[in-house]
């Protein structure tokens, strides 16, 4: 009974110091992790170009660094830039997975050079029913945000700029063009010089990743919609004329 006193005693000591010893601990991976965060941002950013879902991986990737036996690591830095890595690339995984499995429009990936003529046509081929799905379906905002933002990558903050409109606005934007393209709503008939600037566009974009054409002919649909309405290459139904919203 003495004995077990004693040890009773004895255990707040004990606890203070495992306590204190774990706040050292931490403060020091926390200092290794602050050195370290600028250039593990920069990785996030470079594989998801978007700042929102890079500062998601590094928070993700700090606590996985809390919960690693830090005794046993050489280098720590490169393992923050490892876990880094994987966490971004298997975000990327994940989104390209749910663009795939949704009825959304197939957009094309930069090209690979030893692509066979056969798989260069059928690209072709799916790019162009893509971008008339796009046509038919979106307004030209929606069109823009939703090609810059799940073919190209852009940041919402990137697209409110081009397009003038709030960071909010431009997320919404991508939204409601998931929306309708998964519904197949409002079809238009397309304008097919309309359909094969963009077609091209899109493509020199994907081989080249100038993006500066693509941006001006994107921008440049608002105008080109109207112009197109007393063009004779596009035929628009009256129940049409008025479905298509103007955001």
């Amino acid at each position: 009974m003495g004995t077990s006193v004693i040890a009773d005693r004895q255990n707040p000591q004990t606890a203070a110091v495992t306590a204190t010893t774990a706040a050292a601990e931490l403060h020091d991976a926390a200092f290794v992790f602050v050195r370290a965060r600028p250039g593990l941002l920069k990785i996030a950013n470079r594989i998801l170009r978007d700042p929102g879902e890079a500062e998601d991986v590094i928070q993700e990737t700090w606590l996985r660094w809390q919960g690693t036996d830090r005794s046993i690591v050489v280098n720590p830095g490169a393992l923050l830039r490892t876990t880094t890595v994987r966490l971004a690339i298997n975000v990327l995984q994940s989104a390209r997975r749910r663009r795939e499995s949704s009825a959304t429009p197939w957009l094309p990936e930069p090209a690979d050079a030893g692509m066979s003529p056969e798989a260069l046509a059928e690209r072709q081929n799916a790019v162009e029913h893509a971008v008339a799905l796009l046509l038919q379906t979106l307004t030209p905002n929606q069109r823009a945000a939703y090609v810059l933002r799940e073919a190209f990558g852009y940041s919402y903050d990137q697209i409110g700029d081009l397009l003038d409109l709030s960071v909010a606005n431009a997320r919404q934007q991508v939204s409601r063009a998931q929306d309708r393209l998964n519904n197949r709503r409002h079809r238009q008939h397309v304008d097919a010089v309309t359909h094969r600037r963009l077609v091209q566009a899109i493509f020199t974009a994907a081989r080249t990743g100038d993006l500066g054409q693509l941006e001006r002919v994107l921008i440049r649909q608002d105008a080109a919609g109207s112009d197109a309405a007393t063009s004779t290459h596009v035929v628009v139904p009256r129940d049409t004329t008025t479905s298509v919203d103007s955001a």
